[in-house]
C-alpha cells in the first residue's frame, strides 16, 4: 500500500487544478481535450476530479496535448512563488523575470506623459514586446501610427519598427512584457521604455 504525504496530496490536487485550468484555458471541452491526449472523456473528468490515479503514462500525454511540459505541470505550489521584484523608486518602476525563462522579464510601470510623436525619439530593436494596460489610457506609437489602449487591453507589436509609449490624458500603470533581445535593445537605451513617458 502506498501512503502519500501531506504534501503529495497537496501536489496532486494541484496538478489536477491545472489540466482543467489548462483546458478551459484552451476552450476545450472535456471531449475535446481527451481526443487529443489519446483518452476517453470519462477517464479525463475522474482525472480533474480526483476520482482516478494519477499515472506518469497519461501526464505525459496530457502535458503534451496541453501544450506544456511535464516538469511545468507537476511543479510544486512554492515553485510557482515569484517575490522579491526589483523595485526602482525614482522611475516608479517594478520589474522581475519570468520564471522559466530568465531571458524573459516584466515590468509594471507608471506613466505620466505623452509619448513622442517624432520618430526619431523612438527606438527599434530586435525582439518581441508585450504590453498590458493596467489603469488609464495608454499611447503606443509604431512609426507615424498613433494607438490607443484602455484599461484591461493589451498589444503584441514588431519591435523593429520605431515605437514608444506614454500616457493619454491622465496617468497610467502598464505592464510591459520583454524578450531577451527586447531587454537587451531597452538596456542600451538606458530604460524600460521612453523617457519622456515614465518621468514625472
Amino acid at each position: 500500500m502506498l501512503l502519500m504525504t501531506q504534501e503529495d496530496d497537496e501536489l496532486d490536487s494541484l496538478v489536477r487544478i491545472r489540466i482543467r485550468a489548462l483546458r478551459v484555458a484552451q476552450g476545450w471541452s472535456l471531449e475535446e481535450l481527451a481526443t487529443r491526449a489519446h483518452l476517453s472523456q470519462s477517464s479525463l473528468s475522474r482525472i480533474e476530479n480526483g476520482q482516478r490515479r494519477l499515472a506518469l503514462d497519461q501526464l505525459v500525454t496530457l502535458a503534451r496535448a496541453l501544450d506544456t511540459t511535464l516538469d511545468q505541470l507537476v511543479e510544486t505550489a512554492a515553485d510557482d512563488i515569484v517575490t522579491s521584484p526589483m523595485i526602482d523608486g525614482a522611475r516608479s518602476l517594478m520589474r522581475w523575470p519570468i520564471k522559466g525563462d530568465p531571458g524573459m522579464s516584466v515590468v509594471r510601470q507608471r506613466m505620466t506623459e505623452p509619448p513622442p510623436e517624432n520618430s526619431a525619439r523612438m527606438r527599434a530593436h530586435p525582439g518581441r514586446e508585450w504590453l498590458v494596460v493596467l489603469s488609464g489610457t495608454a499611447v503606443l506609437m509604431l512609426g507615424h501610427r498613433r494607438f490607443r489602449i484602455e484599461t484591461n487591453q493589451a498589444a503584441e507589436f514588431p519591435t523593429m519598427m520605431p515605437h514608444a509609449i506614454g500616457a493619454e490624458g491622465r496617468p497610467c500603470e502598464i505592464l510591459g512584457i520583454f524578450d531577451r533581445d527586447a531587454r537587451r535593445g531597452h538596456q542600451r537605451e538606458g530604460s524600460d521604455y521612453d523617457a519622456q513617458g515614465t518621468r514625472e
